[in-house]
């Protein structure tokens, strides 16, 4: 029996916060895989698919040298900050200068909550898409920071109305969250939509932030830009980007932030404080990644692609009001008439088919209404999955 003592309670900042839904999540599905139920997880954003095996390659040859299993330096080798910097350049045609103006991250996610960190204090308001990936709320609140929430609608491509955000409200904000292409939705961003985000950033000495990890995972095609491709956006934005998706290294934990330098400068001053930095193996592997062959990740877009295309046959056959995501590993789907408790809905789907999604409610209250479900699932059993959807909406007809 597990004993509470009485004077040890949470801080104030953290007192409101429930557990990440996905760790809630996998103990529910382990319960119904415990009694025999077959669960087909189409919930969370974790590619399936390995790296190329050259990546892994590295990683083996890396960890059988005998000085790579010290402390790394902290914000990546020197190797490994050049490698990001000739990614942008090949990718994007821009320029970074890998000692100030790029950063290596454990998981992008890390450098997203430590931006908080460094960038809010109490009564700064921090602009935040809804629905939108929590962490970037979850660190406001933890700054003690207001976070003021932009509504994101399908009527208006799920792209903020920055036009609709308060002069006062602006004037106290030190963030603005952008992330295209979108999770949850797919959405992308165009041009003017990101030149418009900068110029807003300008006017208001806002930090731009944009969460960029999907850039690399498109379809029909489509070409995902950086923010840092607009004139100017040096001056107010930093991008976090991932080997997560891109490379299909999702638990290797490895990613960067680019753009500003003051804001780099930042997150490193913190980040010395908070951590040691990643395995050199790992980071050798991530150079591997961004330096070489490309072409892999066409073939494996094509899978994504046919994955995608099964949900949306699927989905609309069941009844459900459904977009064609251009990019991102996830498909956000309207309920079926009638339906407006996501929760309800994604319990009850779980319970009685075993096929397990996210409900859009997770990602904010914009989300309600929706579903998420993501691709990074074996092709087979997406397409058991959406049987088994198809067969149970139209049986409750």
């Amino acid at each position: 029996m597990t004993t509470q003592t009485s004077f040890i309670r949470p801080a104030d900042r953290i007192a409101s916060f429930k557990p990440y839904f996905f760790a809630s999540l996998v103990q529910k599905i382990n319960g119904l895989k415990a009694s025999g139920m077959d669960v087909i997880r189409i919930d969370m954003g974790s590619p399936d698919l390995p790296p190329a095996d050259f990546i892994v390659d590295a990683l083996e040859k890396s960890a059988r040298k005998a000085n790579t299993h010290g402390y790394s330096p902290n914000g990546g080798t020197p190797a490994f900050r050049e490698a990001i910097a000739n990614y942008y350049k090949t990718r994007f045609n821009v320029d970074l200068d890998p000692k100030t103006e790029t950063l290596q991250l454990i998981g992008s996610k890390e450098g997203l909550f430590n931006l908080s960190e460094v960038l809010l204090n109490p009564g700064d308001a921090s602009l935040v898409p809804d629905p939108g990936y929590p962490v970037y709320s979850a660190s406001g609140i933890i700054a003690g920071a207001e976070v003021v929430y932009l509504p994101l609608s399908r009527e208006t491509g799920f792209l903020p109305d920055l036009d609709a955000i308060p002069e006062e409200t602006a004037r106290r904000a030190k963030i603005l969250w952008l992330n295209y292409p979108n999770n949850p939705t797919g959405a992308i961003a165009p041009m003017d939509f990101l030149e418009k985000a900068v110029a807003f950033a300008k006017k208001y000495e806002i930090v731009l932030a944009h969460d960029a990890p999907y850039t690399d995972v498109c379809f029909d095609g489509y070409r995902a830009p950086s923010i840092l491709e607009i004139p100017g956006a040096k001056d107010v934005a930093v991008e976090f980007n991932s080997l997560s998706k891109t490379y299909n290294m999702a638990g290797w934990r490895l990613g960067m932030a680019v753009g500003n330098a003051q804001v780099i400068n930042y997150l490193h001053t913190f980040k010395s404080q908070v951590d040691s930095s990643q395995f050199q193996p790992i980071l050798d592997a991530g150079i591997a990644a961004l330096a070489g062959d490309q072409s892999w990740l066409e073939e494996r877009n094509e899978i994504y692609q046919h994955r995608r295309d099964v949900v949306l046959q699927g989905l609309r056959a069941a009844g459900f009001t459904v977009d064609t995501p251009p990019a991102a590993i996830y498909v956000w789907a309207q309920l079926p008439a009638g339906e407006k408790d996501s929760i309800t809905f994604c319990n009850r789907l779980l319970e009685e088919t075993g096929v397990s999604t996210t409900p859009g409610i997770v990602y904010g209250q914009h989300g309600e209404g929706y579903l998420r479900i993501s691709l990074g699932t074996a092709t087979h059993r997406i397409e058991e999955a959406m049987e088994r959807i198809t067969r149970w909406v139209k049986a409750k007809k």
